[in-house]
């Protein structure tokens, strides 16, 4: 019998047979060890996104001219902040293509997307896209600053950067509005809740 000062040695859970189709992280005992903090992080994130997503917001795409070449990217993140003066601001990620773009060319269009225009804010959303033709098949005019203003749209307006502000991995860049347009009172906007487009 085992005397009672005696522990029974702590038992290896059981791991399936491996295979040479399987990660070799199978194989390791103890399993490797894994950042609590960086789990916390990824889970407050993860919650985050959730938590945000209730919050229904209209969809616009972004477009600025630098160089002679135009450049567009479907945003959110737009909101008025001023009647005096007249001011909006958008917030970029830091990391696209399109971030850097912008500041320098220090104007930009915002096209309010119509519920007929989701396929225009998928594309202008995709990773890896051709940008030397972005605008190829749609339809725009040239606001006043010189940037596109996409047809169709619920309304438009063109802006002149104004301030720049840090916002962790994005940028806060504030406008003045120099012009605006409404579109066609039948017209409804495109809707983005919870990861999804909606309509009214």
């Amino acid at each position: 019998m085992r005397s009672s000062d005696q522990r029974p040695s702590p038992r290896r859970p059981h791991l399936p047979a491996w295979s040479h189709e399987q990660p070799l992280e199978w194989m390791l005992w103890p399993p490797p060890a894994v950042s609590h903090a960086r789990v916390e992080q990824e889970l407050a994130q993860d919650a985050f996104r959730r938590v945000v997503g209730r919050f229904a917001t209209g969809v616009t795409v972004i477009t600025t001219r630098l160089d002679g070449v135009d450049h567009a990217m479907t945003v959110n993140s737009f909101t008025s902040v001023s009647l005096d003066p007249l001011l909006v601001l958008f917030c970029p990620d830091r990391r696209s293509r399109f971030h850097d773009v912008v500041l320098k060319a220090g104007v930009w269009g915002v096209s309010v997307l119509a519920d007929t225009m989701e396929s225009a804010s998928s594309e202008f959303a995709r990773r890896g896209r051709d940008l030397s033709r972005p605008l190829e098949g749609y339809g725009y005019r040239r606001g006043s600053l010189g940037v596109a203003l996409l047809d169709g749209a619920v309304a438009t307006l063109a802006c002149r950067t104004s301030a720049v502000h840090d916002g962790g991995d994005h940028s806060i860049v504030v406008g003045s509005v120099v012009e605006m347009h409404s579109g066609a009172a039948e017209t409804s906007p495109l809707l983005y809740y919870e990861g999804r487009y909606r309509r009214l």
